[in-house]
């Protein structure tokens, strides 16, 4: 009897359909066996889980797999013994969880890294692993959609800092996503090379050159992010159309946000505290900044709170159209140097800055301040070209050169105006606080994570 068409049909799509069906394995492997033989003999889907202990070698993954280290408590150690990559992905759709990477090469033009992904990939996700080595921790390039979450990366701090990799270095991807890192003793933190669309995220990073540092990228978002301890805490280059929103950078010692190139970007709701040049590090001209901006034009700086820098504000080298408004600028010896033939007025929509060293009144009690502040005036210019001038500050000539200015505004030269100043801060100041780091022991086990900032 014949079949109709369409129960031939049927029966050909149900054939076909469950013949190409592809059922997921999960693969255990433990130290004894060959790693690489293990991931080469999976297949896309598969979770290759390892057991606790130590894999020896340089491992490379082909295939849509998951690679993660059972949860027992001890961990799976993957030690590249001092040489090349460690883990190296070919694939989309991966995911690397939970595991601890040590002992990776040094040989940074070589782009030695912990876990290294070259190809164009996409959705891959690297999360809660813990790596330790001389070269780049987490290196993404050419690829989108990513995940990097939750991993703690600590350099060698028996190299120089310029001789150590960064901890994820991202170049040339979109749509990465970097949440809830630990960064330290790398060279710089985060580093965004050419990159678009990408986020970074409550990330804390210590005891680095830079905490995170752009470059030649656009459409990115900093956000709630924790730096601490480096020479500064954002350093922002050649970049446009950034979004950098309540980050804190505590002790550094140049700069708590260095903005080179920068534009069309915001810079809001920011707490910069402690920016000092250590005494066996000063030289002439080289004091701690919390912002220092150059040639960067049309920004909005605003709601930021600068607390403690040597200088507050330093804008020079054509930093023009900027609005600076709504920040405060608390307990700096200087607090802004301004170093241009421009005027400029920083208030925006009858709203000005906090200063606290602002001597003005509030006869109406609006919270803004009836006497303009000027935080500078020719003598501060002087100095800037002359600093051996910081030697007759206090002189009875400088003095006198100050009230003839005060008193004749027509000598005065161009420079910073604040029509609108605040009698009050409006950013309260925040708890910051941290702790001693946590590196990863010598045998590869991470210690007790007790940096972990309160965000």
């Amino acid at each position: 009897m014949k079949l109709p068409l369409f129960k031939i049909l049927s029966i050909l799509v149900l054939f076909f359909g469950v013949k190409n069906i592809v059922i997921a394995a999960t693969i255990l492997v433990s130290p004894e066996q060959n790693l690489q033989s293990q991931l080469d003999a999976s297949a896309d889907g598969d979770v290759v889980m390892l057991a606790p202990g130590r894999y020896l070698g340089n491992f490379v993954i082909n295939h849509k797999v998951t690679l993660v280290g059972e949860n027992t408590g001890d961990a799976a150690i993957i030690d590249a013994q001092g040489q090349g990559n460690a883990l190296v992905l070919k694939q989309s759709d991966i995911t690397v969880e939970n595991l601890t990477i040590v002992n990776w090469g040094h040989d940074l033009t070589a782009q030695d890294t912990g876990i290294y992904a070259d190809t164009n990939a996409s959705n891959i996700t690297i999360k809660n692993n813990r790596l330790k080595g001389d070269g780049f921790g987490i290196w993404l390039q050419k690829g989108k959609n990513i995940k990097v979450i939750a991993n703690v990366i600590e350099g060698n701090t028996a190299l120089r800092s310029a001789d150590r990799g960064n901890g994820i270095q991202l170049s040339i991807v979109q749509q990465v996503e970097v949440r809830d890192n630990e960064v330290f003793n790398t060279r710089d933190g985060l580093y965004i090379i050419s990159s678009q669309n990408n986020v970074l995220e409550n990330n804390t990073m210590h005891d680095l050159r830079y905490g995170v540092h752009y470059m030649y990228s656009h459409s990115n978002k900093v956000l709630n992010n924790y730096a601490y301890n480096t020479r500064a805490g954002y350093a922002l280059m050649s970049s446009r159309n950034l979004v950098v929103d309540g980050n804190r950078s505590v002790d550094s010692e140049d700069y708590g946000f260095l903005m080179n190139f920068i534009t069309s970007s915001t810079i809001s709701n920011n707490a910069i505290k402690n920016v000092w040049t250590k005494p066996e590090n000063k030289v002439l001209g080289r004091d701690g900044k919390g912002l220092f901006v150059y040639n960067s034009a049309y920004n909005t700086i605003k709601n930021n709170r600068i607390d403690t820098a040597e200088i507050g504000i330093h804008l020079t080298a054509g930093s023009e159209n900027t609005k600076v408004y709504g920040n405060s600028f608390i307990n700096n010896p200087v607090q802004v140097k301004y170093v241009s033939n421009k005027k400029q007025e920083w208030s925006f929509e009858g709203k000005g800055n906090y200063w606290s060293n602002y001597l003005g009144w509030d006869m109406n009690g609006d919270n803004i301040g009836d006497v303009i502040f000027e935080p500078n005036d020719g003598i501060d210019q002087l100095i800037w070209q002359y600093p051996e001038m910081k030697m007759i500050m206090d002189s009875p000539v400088v003095l006198i050169l100050r009230w003839i200015q005060k008193e004749f505004p027509v000598l005065k030269p161009p420079g910073v105006k604040d029509s609108f100043p605040l009698m009050q801060s409006q950013m309260p100041a925040k708890a910051i606080t941290h702790s001693a780091s946590s590196p990863i022991e010598s045998d590869g086990k991470l210690a007790v994570n007790a940096n972990k900032a309160s965000k």
